[in-house]
């Protein structure tokens, strides 16, 4: 269950179904592979597959989780560097701990998003805190890679802190669809989270048998990828379930629909919706760096390895140890 709910979504303002538009095509629907990051969360690839045209200015995405920990087994990752793009990471359920060398960070849980661009360069950790190390408990949430244009490359880092109390919620003309706007405008209502690029990020909770039209920018992709549940895209019905991406074509409008029957582990069908205008530019992609060019690569490595991406800060016990590890 999302942490950010409301008992009636009829009391949140409406999304109309957009009039005399086309209705985007699917494209194609595919499966996230598993794995596991940093110290050995598990995560799905949201994006693994994709031709990156299809998916400008967005980068890769991993569902983390969801995972309910045993007492000392929750994990994150040692610190790392990042250079040439914006993190987004939205925790559904569950704590994370985020500290970065440029002096941002902080505790984010159950709905809230850490939005940091790494711009000109940092060093970044992400770990549970030790209450939740000891107690163990649920966890779930999703890493977005947002690239930067190449203007904006070497910009100075930031980091935004957005609380799940200001996230936009609206919802669809019968009630059935909770809409959760973290970033860029549906129908004219504004997310919290500012971006360079621009897009648009929704979390969607479909009740049963709800289906949802929505309006969208006919200058940005169309992507939606399946937290949990079962449902069907697109005017064609496109069957999708958990851990599957479905790519949209062009269009004004896009349709998610979830199935009259959910599995009992997820009651309502759980769908993240992304657009973003394409940068369509060059780009080359090595590890935690994502710039223009294989030169700005190597110097994004030697500034890394000669320290000008940042120090640890010394606190916790943190030592630049961690970045060996």
């Amino acid at each position: 269950m999302p942490a950010v709910t409301v008992e009636n979504p009829l009391t949140l303002p409406r999304v109309g179904a957009p009039e005399g538009v086309a209705d985007r095509p699917v494209l194609a629907v595919t499966t996230a592979p598993q794995g596991f990051e940093g110290e050995g969360f598990p995560v799905r690839r949201a994006f693994a597959g994709i031709n990156y045209k299809y998916l400008d200015p967005f980068i890769m995405m991993d569902q983390m989780g969801e995972v309910e920990y045993a007492p000392g087994e929750p994990k994150g990752t040692p610190w790392h560097p990042h250079r040439g793009f914006e993190t987004v990471t939205y925790i559904i359920d569950g704590i994370f701990d985020h500290q970065d060398s440029n002096g941002g960070g902080g505790t984010i849980t159950n709905g809230d998003t850490q939005w940091m661009t790494a711009g000109s360069g940092l060093l970044h950790i992400e770990a549970p805190p030790e209450s939740l190390v000891m107690s163990g408990g649920l966890f779930h949430g999703l890493q977005l890679w947002v690239n930067l244009p190449a203007r904006d490359k070497m910009m100075a880092p930031r980091y935004q802190d957005i609380r799940s109390g200001s996230v936009q919620l609206l919802t669809s003309p019968d009630g059935g669809a909770l809409l959760r706007v973290i970033a860029g405008s549906l129908d004219g209502h504004d997310g919290p989270g500012i971006t360079h690029t621009p897009i648009t990020m929704v979390h969607a909770t479909l009740a049963p048998g709800a289906s949802v039209t929505l309006p969208w920018r006919e200058d940005f992709n169309g992507l939606a990828y399946v937290l949990a549940g079962r449902g069907s895209v697109g005017a064609e019905r496109r069957p999708v379930h958990t851990g599957q991406t479905a790519v949209f074509g062009e269009g004004g409008s896009l349709t998610v629909r979830a199935d009259e029957q959910q599995d009992a582990n997820a009651p309502d069908l759980e769908v993240v919706l992304l657009g973003g205008q394409p940068i369509r530019e060059p780009m080359a992609h090595y590890g935690p760096f994502v710039m223009n060019t294989r030169a700005e690569l190597e110097q994004a490595f030697e500034d890394f390895q000669k320290g000008r991406l940042g120090t640890v800060p010394a606190v916790h016990g943190m030592t630049e140890r961690g970045l060996e590890s």
